[in-house]
């Protein structure tokens, strides 16, 4: 039975590819776009979960200030007030990533494309070469999970991080090191 998949135009933007068909990443919600501190707190105070964040951040004023600050845009706010509404929009506008699932990191990892190791490169996936099969129990994700959580989790480092914790971790160096030179590539997880 086939498993999801995930396809691009390098080993790495498959593996992007994969998760994120699997679990949400850290994301900006599109409706959270102010820049002034009166709109922002504007923004926030229309809902529990914006007033919430203003708590968390530490605005301490009292209600009749917060409907001062509202009722005018051009209200002198201190900045230490200024900065802690900007922070408490962040805070709502930013999506936390979901963590990586066990089922990806337990998961047999399936690579078709161009895979290269000292002398032997071909391609992976074909009726003359299987996929190249690897098991991701035994790799490290640390590093992949820490950059996955902060949001920078790009192509490249996800490539340069599955090669060296996971592929390495699994089937060893390989001959002379693991290249993935090609231009298409497809991951699929059992």
């Amino acid at each position: 039975m086939a498993g999801p998949k995930g396809h691009g135009t390098s080993l790495g933007a498959a593996l992007n590819d994969l998760l994120r068909a699997q679990v949400t990443p850290r994301h900006r919600l599109s409706t959270y776009n102010a820049k002034h501190w009166h709109a922002q707190l504007s923004q926030l105070t229309g809902t529990r979960r914006g007033y919430e964040a203003l708590e968390s951040a530490g605005l301490d004023v009292r209600p009749d200030t917060v409907i001062k600050w509202l009722s005018d845009a051009e209200y002198n706010v201190r900045r230490s007030y200024r900065d802690l509404i900007h922070t408490a929009y962040e805070n709502v506008a930013i999506v936390p990533a979901e963590p990586i699932p066990d089922h990806v990191k337990n998961g047999q990892f399936e690579i078709s494309g161009i895979v290269k190791t000292g002398n032997d490169e071909r391609e992976r996936g074909t009726r003359r070469a299987a996929p190249l099969r690897i098991d991701g129990r035994r790799g490290d994700w640390s590093d992949i999970e820490a950059l996955w959580v902060a949001g920078d989790l790009r192509d490249d480092d996800f490539e340069d991080h599955f090669i060296d914790d996971i592929i390495v971790a699994d089937i060893g160096e390989g001959t002379d090191g693991w290249e993935f030179n090609g231009d298409s590539y497809a991951v699929e997880l059992r």
